[in-house]
Protein backbone atom coordinates (compact mmCIF):
# COMPACT_ATOMS: atom_id res chain seq x y z
CA UNK A 1 0.00 0.00 0.00
CA UNK A 2 1.04 3.65 -0.48
CA UNK A 3 0.07 5.27 3.23
CA UNK A 4 -0.04 9.28 3.37
CA UNK A 5 1.29 9.97 6.89
CA UNK A 6 1.04 13.53 9.12
CA UNK A 7 3.12 13.82 11.95
CA UNK A 8 6.33 11.82 10.63
CA UNK A 9 8.96 13.01 12.41
CA UNK A 10 7.12 13.07 15.69
CA UNK A 11 7.46 10.51 18.06
CA UNK A 12 4.41 8.24 17.38
CA UNK A 13 4.78 8.80 13.67
CA UNK A 14 8.49 7.75 13.39
CA UNK A 15 7.92 4.16 15.13
CA UNK A 16 4.54 4.37 12.37
CA UNK A 17 6.71 4.66 9.34
CA UNK A 18 9.53 2.18 10.99
CA UNK A 19 6.50 -0.66 10.74
CA UNK A 20 4.78 -0.28 7.46
CA UNK A 21 8.32 0.39 5.69
CA UNK A 22 9.36 -3.54 7.37
CA UNK A 23 6.08 -4.67 6.44
CA UNK A 24 6.29 -3.54 2.83
CA UNK A 25 4.11 -0.53 2.71
CA UNK A 26 5.55 2.98 0.59
CA UNK A 27 5.48 5.80 3.17
CA UNK A 28 4.63 9.37 1.90
CA UNK A 29 5.10 11.59 5.04
CA UNK A 30 4.32 15.60 5.57
CA UNK A 31 7.71 17.36 6.90
CA UNK A 32 7.93 20.75 7.64
CA UNK A 33 11.72 20.58 7.05
CA UNK A 34 13.54 18.67 4.65
CA UNK A 35 14.18 15.20 6.09
CA UNK A 36 17.07 12.73 5.77
CA UNK A 37 16.39 10.06 2.94
CA UNK A 38 15.07 7.07 4.35
CA UNK A 39 14.45 3.84 2.09
CA UNK A 40 10.76 3.32 1.56
CA UNK A 41 10.08 6.60 2.16
CA UNK A 42 8.81 10.13 -0.05
CA UNK A 43 8.80 12.95 2.27
CA UNK A 44 6.54 15.84 1.13
CA UNK A 45 7.61 19.62 2.81
CA UNK A 46 5.09 21.29 3.70
CA UNK A 47 2.51 21.69 6.99
CA UNK A 48 -1.20 21.30 7.16
CA UNK A 49 -2.01 24.81 6.26
CA UNK A 50 -0.15 24.04 2.62
CA UNK A 51 -2.45 22.97 0.24
CA UNK A 52 -0.37 22.38 -2.50
CA UNK A 53 1.83 19.93 -0.30
CA UNK A 54 -1.35 18.30 1.07
CA UNK A 55 -2.52 17.61 -2.61
CA UNK A 56 1.24 15.82 -3.36
CA UNK A 57 0.67 14.07 0.13
CA UNK A 58 -2.67 12.40 -0.68
CA UNK A 59 -3.39 11.95 -4.25
CA UNK A 60 -2.67 8.37 -5.38
CA UNK A 61 -2.12 7.16 -2.05
CA UNK A 62 -4.56 4.01 -0.33
CA UNK A 63 -5.07 5.12 2.84
CA UNK A 64 -4.24 8.41 4.84
CA UNK A 65 -2.93 8.18 8.52
CA UNK A 66 -3.32 11.38 10.74
CA UNK A 67 -1.24 11.60 13.17
CA UNK A 68 -0.11 15.36 13.51
CA UNK A 69 -1.10 17.14 16.20
CA UNK A 70 -0.51 20.32 18.43
CA UNK A 71 -0.15 19.29 22.31
CA UNK A 72 0.81 22.33 23.31
CA UNK A 73 -0.27 26.02 22.45
CA UNK A 74 -0.48 29.74 24.23
CA UNK A 75 -3.97 29.73 23.50
CA UNK A 76 -7.26 28.28 22.41
CA UNK A 77 -6.96 30.06 18.62
CA UNK A 78 -3.19 27.97 18.71
CA UNK A 79 -4.75 24.51 19.57
CA UNK A 80 -7.88 25.46 16.85
CA UNK A 81 -4.92 26.14 14.00
CA UNK A 82 -3.26 22.63 14.73
CA UNK A 83 -5.86 20.77 15.61
CA UNK A 84 -9.60 21.50 14.08
CA UNK A 85 -8.52 22.96 10.81
CA UNK A 86 -5.29 21.44 10.20
CA UNK A 87 -8.09 18.08 10.70
CA UNK A 88 -10.22 19.76 8.31
CA UNK A 89 -7.84 20.72 5.86
CA UNK A 90 -6.04 16.75 5.39
CA UNK A 91 -10.12 15.81 5.48
CA UNK A 92 -10.81 17.54 2.37
CA UNK A 93 -7.31 17.06 0.69
CA UNK A 94 -8.34 13.43 1.18
CA UNK A 95 -12.10 13.52 -0.09
CA UNK A 96 -10.69 15.79 -3.28
CA UNK A 97 -7.94 12.78 -4.11
CA UNK A 98 -10.87 10.02 -4.14
CA UNK A 99 -9.41 8.16 -0.91
CA UNK A 100 -11.47 6.72 1.30
CA UNK A 101 -9.58 5.03 3.83
CA UNK A 102 -8.65 7.52 7.16
CA UNK A 103 -7.09 6.95 10.49
CA UNK A 104 -7.34 10.01 12.56
CA UNK A 105 -5.42 9.85 15.91
CA UNK A 106 -6.94 11.81 18.76
CA UNK A 107 -6.88 11.43 22.35
CA UNK A 108 -8.35 10.65 25.41
CA UNK A 109 -8.59 14.51 26.30
CA UNK A 110 -11.54 14.67 23.67
CA UNK A 111 -13.68 12.98 26.27
CA UNK A 112 -13.81 15.87 28.26
CA UNK A 113 -13.48 19.02 26.10
CA UNK A 114 -14.84 21.46 28.55
CA UNK A 115 -11.20 20.87 31.07
CA UNK A 116 -8.92 21.62 28.33
CA UNK A 117 -8.42 23.84 25.00
CA UNK A 118 -6.43 20.87 23.94
CA UNK A 119 -9.22 18.44 25.37
CA UNK A 120 -11.85 20.89 23.05
CA UNK A 121 -9.56 21.28 20.13
CA UNK A 122 -8.91 16.94 20.11
CA UNK A 123 -13.26 16.75 20.15
CA UNK A 124 -13.97 19.60 17.55
CA UNK A 125 -11.52 17.71 15.27
CA UNK A 126 -13.71 13.71 15.84
CA UNK A 127 -16.61 15.97 14.75
CA UNK A 128 -15.46 16.94 11.83
CA UNK A 129 -14.06 13.46 10.72
CA UNK A 130 -17.26 11.48 11.90
CA UNK A 131 -19.28 14.35 9.89
CA UNK A 132 -16.80 13.46 6.64
CA UNK A 133 -17.76 10.61 4.07
CA UNK A 134 -14.30 9.04 4.32
CA UNK A 135 -14.20 5.43 6.07
CA UNK A 136 -12.74 6.79 9.08
CA UNK A 137 -11.17 5.01 12.33
CA UNK A 138 -10.83 7.61 15.37
CA UNK A 139 -8.30 6.05 18.05
CA UNK A 140 -8.18 7.79 21.47
CA UNK A 141 -4.57 7.29 22.80
CA UNK A 142 -3.96 7.24 26.28
CA UNK A 143 -0.63 8.73 27.65
CA UNK A 144 2.25 6.95 25.28
CA UNK A 145 5.77 6.17 26.71
CA UNK A 146 8.51 4.40 25.68
CA UNK A 147 12.13 5.11 23.87
CA UNK A 148 12.29 8.00 22.42
CA UNK A 149 9.70 9.75 24.54
CA UNK A 150 10.73 13.05 26.11
CA UNK A 151 7.31 14.06 27.60
CA UNK A 152 7.93 11.43 30.20
CA UNK A 153 11.41 12.06 30.81
CA UNK A 154 10.77 15.03 33.50
CA UNK A 155 8.75 11.89 35.58
CA UNK A 156 11.40 9.98 35.29
CA UNK A 157 13.81 12.57 36.51
CA UNK A 158 11.89 13.47 39.60
CA UNK A 159 11.23 9.93 40.14
CA UNK A 160 15.28 9.32 40.59
CA UNK A 161 15.33 12.11 43.27
CA UNK A 162 12.95 9.53 45.30
CA UNK A 163 9.55 10.96 44.83
CA UNK A 164 6.69 11.33 42.43
CA UNK A 165 4.97 14.86 42.16
CA UNK A 166 1.60 13.62 40.44
CA UNK A 167 -2.18 15.34 40.51
CA UNK A 168 -4.54 14.08 43.02
CA UNK A 169 -5.66 11.00 43.44
CA UNK A 170 -6.67 8.98 40.26
CA UNK A 171 -6.49 6.68 37.84
CA UNK A 172 -4.64 6.74 34.08
CA UNK A 173 -4.31 4.84 31.19
CA UNK A 174 -1.13 3.98 29.24
CA UNK A 175 0.40 2.29 25.99
CA UNK A 176 3.94 1.84 24.93
CA UNK A 177 4.35 3.59 21.82
CA UNK A 178 5.33 0.19 19.56
CA UNK A 179 2.24 -1.29 20.41
CA UNK A 180 0.56 2.13 19.58
CA UNK A 181 2.60 2.22 16.46
CA UNK A 182 0.83 -1.51 15.45
CA UNK A 183 -2.07 -0.82 15.64
CA UNK A 184 -2.30 2.42 13.83
CA UNK A 185 -0.40 0.66 11.33
CA UNK A 186 -3.65 -2.52 11.06
CA UNK A 187 -6.17 -0.15 11.21
CA UNK A 188 -4.77 1.54 8.23
CA UNK A 189 -4.35 -1.14 6.13
CA UNK A 190 -7.46 -2.93 7.05
CA UNK A 191 -11.01 -1.08 7.84
CA UNK A 192 -12.09 -1.74 11.08
CA UNK A 193 -15.46 0.96 10.42
CA UNK A 194 -16.55 4.02 11.77
CA UNK A 195 -15.86 3.23 15.57
CA UNK A 196 -13.36 5.27 17.84
CA UNK A 197 -11.06 3.45 19.52
CA UNK A 198 -9.57 3.14 23.30
CA UNK A 199 -6.12 1.25 23.58
CA UNK A 200 -4.43 0.61 26.71
CA UNK A 201 -1.36 -1.67 27.62
CA UNK A 202 -4.37 -3.90 28.85
CA UNK A 203 -3.96 -3.45 32.98
CA UNK A 204 -7.57 -4.20 33.79
CA UNK A 205 -8.89 -1.00 35.53
CA UNK A 206 -5.88 1.02 34.36
CA UNK A 207 -3.31 2.43 36.75
CA UNK A 208 -3.45 4.79 40.00
CA UNK A 209 -1.47 7.79 39.69
CA UNK A 210 0.45 6.46 42.72
CA UNK A 211 1.19 2.97 41.19
CA UNK A 212 2.07 4.47 37.74
CA UNK A 213 3.74 7.35 38.55
CA UNK A 214 5.42 6.01 41.71
CA UNK A 215 5.53 2.48 42.30
CA UNK A 216 5.91 1.51 38.31
CA UNK A 217 8.27 3.74 37.48
CA UNK A 218 10.70 3.62 40.50
CA UNK A 219 11.30 -0.21 39.19
CA UNK A 220 12.19 0.73 36.32
CA UNK A 221 14.79 3.10 37.58
CA UNK A 222 15.75 0.89 40.98
CA UNK A 223 14.61 3.51 42.72
CA UNK A 224 12.59 3.14 45.84
CA UNK A 225 9.51 6.47 45.55
CA UNK A 226 6.96 7.82 47.62
CA UNK A 227 4.10 8.99 45.92
CA UNK A 228 3.09 12.99 46.45
CA UNK A 229 -0.41 14.25 45.37
CA UNK A 230 -0.09 18.12 44.71
CA UNK A 231 -3.57 20.23 44.69
CA UNK A 232 -4.32 21.75 41.77
CA UNK A 233 -3.52 25.33 42.70
CA UNK A 234 -0.02 24.38 43.76
CA UNK A 235 -0.08 22.23 40.20
CA UNK A 236 -1.61 25.48 38.46
CA UNK A 237 1.98 27.57 40.33
CA UNK A 238 4.18 25.08 39.31
CA UNK A 239 2.62 25.68 35.25
CA UNK A 240 2.97 29.30 35.89
CA UNK A 241 7.07 29.00 36.88
CA UNK A 242 7.78 26.20 34.46
CA UNK A 243 6.39 28.43 32.18
CA UNK A 244 8.91 31.34 33.49
CA UNK A 245 11.53 29.13 33.64
CA UNK A 246 11.56 27.68 30.20
CA UNK A 247 8.74 29.58 27.85
CA UNK A 248 7.69 27.86 25.04
CA UNK A 249 9.36 24.61 26.25
CA UNK A 250 7.50 24.09 29.26
CA UNK A 251 6.05 20.60 30.07
CA UNK A 252 3.65 21.65 32.85
CA UNK A 253 1.16 24.09 31.49
CA UNK A 254 -1.98 25.82 32.64
CA UNK A 255 -4.07 24.08 29.90
CA UNK A 256 -2.46 20.63 31.11
CA UNK A 257 -3.38 20.98 34.70
CA UNK A 258 -6.52 21.08 33.79
CA UNK A 259 -7.13 17.47 31.95
CA UNK A 260 -4.10 16.62 34.71
CA UNK A 261 -6.70 16.53 37.65
CA UNK A 262 -9.61 14.68 36.26
CA UNK A 263 -10.19 12.05 38.20
CA UNK A 264 -10.33 8.81 35.40
CA UNK A 265 -8.60 8.74 32.34
CA UNK A 266 -9.11 5.34 31.84
CA UNK A 267 -9.82 3.66 28.94
CA UNK A 268 -13.50 2.62 27.92
CA UNK A 269 -13.51 -1.14 28.16
CA UNK A 270 -16.43 -0.84 25.18
CA UNK A 271 -14.05 0.92 23.05
CA UNK A 272 -11.21 -1.62 23.06
CA UNK A 273 -10.07 -2.71 19.84
CA UNK A 274 -11.04 -6.12 18.91
CA UNK A 275 -8.80 -8.66 20.35
CA UNK A 276 -8.95 -10.31 16.95
CA UNK A 277 -7.40 -7.29 15.64
CA UNK A 278 -4.85 -6.17 17.93
CA UNK A 279 -3.95 -6.81 21.69
CA UNK A 280 -1.15 -4.98 23.40
CA UNK A 281 2.07 -7.09 23.45
CA UNK A 282 4.59 -5.08 25.52
CA UNK A 283 4.16 -5.00 29.22
CA UNK A 284 4.31 -1.70 31.12
CA UNK A 285 6.92 -2.91 33.00
CA UNK A 286 8.90 -4.25 30.84
CA UNK A 287 8.53 -1.31 28.61
CA UNK A 288 9.10 1.52 31.66
CA UNK A 289 12.50 -0.13 31.66
CA UNK A 290 13.41 -0.35 29.00
CA UNK A 291 12.53 4.05 28.37
CA UNK A 292 15.01 3.93 31.35
CA UNK A 293 17.79 2.44 29.57
CA UNK A 294 17.29 4.37 26.79
CA UNK A 295 17.21 7.64 28.91
CA UNK A 296 20.60 6.29 30.42
CA UNK A 297 21.92 5.62 27.00
CA UNK A 298 21.22 8.78 26.27
CA UNK A 299 22.58 10.46 28.93
CA UNK A 300 19.20 11.90 29.87
CA UNK A 301 18.97 10.36 33.20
Amino acid sequence: MIIALTGGTGFVGAKVIARAVEAGHQVRALARRTQPAQPGVTWVEGALNTHDALTRLVTGADAVLHVAGVVNAPDRDGFAAGNITGTQAMIDATIKAGVTRFVHVSSLAAREPGLSNYGWSKAQSEARVAASPLAWTIVRPPAVYGPGDMEMLDTFKIAKMGIALMPPPGKMAVIHVDDLARLLLVLTTHDAGRLTIEPDDGMPGGWTHADFLGRAIGAAIGQRVMPLPLPRALLSLAARIDRLVRGSGAKLTADRVGYMCHPDWTVDPARRPDAALWQPKIGTAEGLAETAAWYRAKRLL
